[in-house]
């Protein structure tokens, strides 16, 4: 409730509910789903006494946004040895996100291993807070502005779809890894 569509117009720079519902239909969604963010920063302000680093805080906004379109999402999947993104997420049509949190303009400099990502996934994003310079960022990639508690997509990335063994392969790791997690919380005994 409350929640109002917000996805950028791509090439005019203006929020519109067509391109919204398009991006809706897509992914499975309504449209005054995709308005993601009722930020609020000002009134719920972060803190580092939760023990998280700012890319986590960035990561648990953007799972919390993601799961309001039912998107369910785990962070740092490694898809491949050598790779850890910072969060997939598994659409409810099979659709598969990467999305990479980057807290500052040093963070994003140092990740040389973005590009290496994109072969896994349907759309790519970064995840970024409101003070990240965002023209550093590739226009071809999804943005989305996020925060300890919430998240909105300001643009979708491209969709280069997975092939079919690709993305079962993810969806069998993502699963598999979700599920260890859940069984290493449940009985943290020997493995």
């Amino acid at each position: 409730a409350g929640r109002k569509a917000s996805l950028w117009a791509e090439g005019d720079g203006m929020q519109g509910l067509g391109k919204g519902q398009e991006a809706a239909a897509e992914i499975g969604a309504d449209a005054g789903d995709l308005g993601l963010n009722n930020r609020g920063t000002a009134s719920n302000p972060e803190s580092a006494a939760d023990g998280l680093m700012p890319g986590q805080r960035l990561a648990r906004g953007v799972a919390r946004a993601l799961r309001a379109l039912d998107f369910a999402s785990l962070e740092e999947m490694i898809p491949t040895p050598g790779l850890r993104v910072d969060l997939m997420a598994l659409g409810p049509k099979g659709e598969i996100w990467v999305i990479e949190c980057k807290s500052s303009r040093a963070d994003y400099a140092a990740d040389r291993k973005w590009q290496g990502y994109l072969e896994f996934c349907d759309r790519f994003f970064w995840a970024v807070d409101g003070d990240f310079p965002t023209d550093i960022l590739p226009a071809e990639t999804g943005l989305i502005l996020a925060d300890a508690w919430d998240a909105e997509i300001l643009r979708m990335g491209a969709k280069t779809p997975l092939s079919g063994p690709r993305r079962k392969a993810l969806t069998l790791k993502l699963a598999r890894q979700a599920a260890g997690r859940l069984q290493g919380l449940r009985d943290p005994g020997p493995r």
